[in-house]
């Protein structure tokens, strides 16, 4: 293989782990300071949603970075 498609791999495993990290933890923090989370009605289904797809992407890094190692 050559080696740029490394350096892709690398670099968009790196990109879903941070942007991974960053939707999970900006919704867990808009959610505690809106008081969605700590109220007496249910959250909105869009929090839940948000850290479903922050915790995909970190899901997706792992595997980008398990085939980036199988490149080599």
């Amino acid at each position: 293989m050559p080696p740029i498609f490394k350096a892709l791999a690398s670099i968009t495993a790196w990109g879903l782990f941070i942007i991974g990290w960053v939707t999970g933890l900006s919704t867990l923090m808009m959610g505690i300071t809106t008081g969605c989370l700590y109220g007496s009605e249910p959250p909105p289904m869009v929090l839940a949603a948000m850290f479903a797809l922050g915790a995909a992407e970190l899901v997706l890094a792992v595997v980008v970075m398990r085939l980036r190692q199988k490149m080599e």
